[in-house]
Parts: structure tokens; sequence; C-alpha cells
């Protein structure tokens, strides 16, 4: 920086505003005026000129003695995630979830007849396939092609299902359109689907739909789990809850980003 500084393309006003908005934090939400200038390291009259200007701006409210950030602040950092695409600003709230869950998991997106990976983290091989961002699979026996096709229009679901033909793939796969239009409408009425081993056997997974901000299903997040070391009830009762909960931070990341 000291070089940028001495070249006179460093703002020091910049980086002092931005070291004053950083002081606050969640066990310090509201500090004196000396508190901050003690923090930041600069005098209480530089201080003082800081925080005036971001109340001014909005940034920053104050009742005579303190100060504290104002919702506004949130403005930098959505203009951030709006920069991000949805594989990116899913990845904290994934990494979070595969350390909860101890297992893989994914996002994906429908292309019908397919769905289409656009994040994931991995923990363990559990799948021969290999998977990763781009990759395909067909929507009918996958948790998340359930959760999307839930998601689809009366009309649409009617036309994937009547041009499908779907082919078992093990020889627990649904592939009767009836039974995959009752699972798909469980699904929708449900939250989530969970499949067990229709995909690959040995494969188990649950997974619930994103939305963006109109509430529109946009994506499917999943946990997958070899089934020596799940079942059913175990994937509804651990892992469902922090599914739901990631989910929920995505869906309000994206809400803050803008339409989708």
């Amino acid at each position: 920086m000291a070089g940028e500084a001495s070249s006179g393309t460093f703002l020091q006003g910049l980086e002092r505003g931005l070291a004053v908005i950083r002081a606050f934090s969640a066990s310090a939400p509201a500090l004196t005026l000396s508190e901050v200038a003690r923090e930041v390291g600069i005098t209480p009259a530089t201080a003082r000129r800081i925080l005036l200007t971001l109340e001014q701006l909005g940034y920053v409210r104050t009742d005579g003695r303190q100060f504290s950030l104002t919702p506004r602040v949130l403005a930098l950092g959505w203009a951030y995630l709006s920069s991000l695409d949805l594989g990116e600003l899913a990845g904290p709230f994934m990494e979070e979830l595969s350390a909860a869950t101890r297992e893989s998991c994914s996002i994906a997106t429908l292309d019908l007849p397919d769905i289409v990976y656009v994040a994931r983290v991995p923990t363990s091989r559990i799948m021969t396939v290999a998977l990763g961002v781009g990759a395909r699979l067909p929507a009918y026996p996958t948790s998340m092609g359930r959760v999307l096709l839930a998601g689809l229009p009366p009309a649409d679901l009617d036309a994937y299902l009547a041009d499908l033909g779907a082919e078992p793939l093990t020889d627990r796969t649904v592939v009767a359109p009836e039974a995959l239009r009752a699972a798909i409408t469980a699904a929708r009425a449900d939250g989530y689907s969970l499949v067990d081993q229709e995909l690959e056997l040995g494969l188990r997974s649950i997974a619930v739909p994103i939305h963006n901000s109109r509430g529109r299903v946009i994506a499917a997040l999943n946990v997958s789990a070899h089934a020596s070391r799940s079942t059913p009830d175990s994937l509804c009762r651990d892992f469902l809850p922090h599914l739901h909960q990631a989910a929920t931070q995505i869906t309000t990341a994206l809400t803050h980003r803008g339409p989708l």
C-alpha cells in the first residue's frame, strides 16, 4: 500500500472509511467515537469526520453517544453477490452443508430431459460416474430432478412424462409415468425428494428446491450418501434440516442479489 500511496493512486480517506465500517462487529455492534478511533488507529477528529459522513450517507446511525451500522451497509456486500453465478454464490453454504453432514452435496438446474450440475462439493467417491460442473444425468431417477420437475407448470410436466420413455437403471428405478407423477407430486407437497438407489445401487440422495426472488424453483440442492452408512429415515432426520437451512440461505442471497 505504501508504494500506491506515494504514487498518488491510493485514497487514504477511503481506506480509513472502510476500516471504520469494519470496526463494528457482532461483539461490538455499537461504539463510541473514541472506541472507533482507538480500534482503527486514527485520531478522534478523523474518526468524527468519517462517522458523520457515514451517518449523512445512511450507513451509520447514532444515539448521540454511540454509533452503529444501518442495514444500508448490506448493499456493499450484495453488490459483490450480484456479480456471482449460482455456483459461486452457493459455495460457502454448500461447504457448511457438507461439513455438517460429512457427505457430498450438489446443485443442479433443469435442462429437460436432464439435470445439469452447476456446483458440487464432493467428500468421497460414492458413484461410479464421475460428476462435476456441467455433468448431466436424467431427471426422472434423481432427487434433484424430481424436485425440479415438481416446479414445472402442469402442461410442461405432462409433456415431459408423455415423451419420456424412462428406462430402469436399477431394479428400484421408478419408470411408470403415473408412478413418476406420484413421486413428483409428493416432492411438491413435501418440499423435498428422497431417491433410494434408483439411479445407482448403493446410492441414496435427498434434495430440496432453491427459489428465486419471485418464488420460482430455479435449482435443487441435494446430499448424497452411500446406502451402507445411511437409511431413508436417517436422511430425513439428520440431513433434511441442514438441507432446508442451506437452501434458505442460498435463496435469501439470491433474493438480495436480484432477479434470476
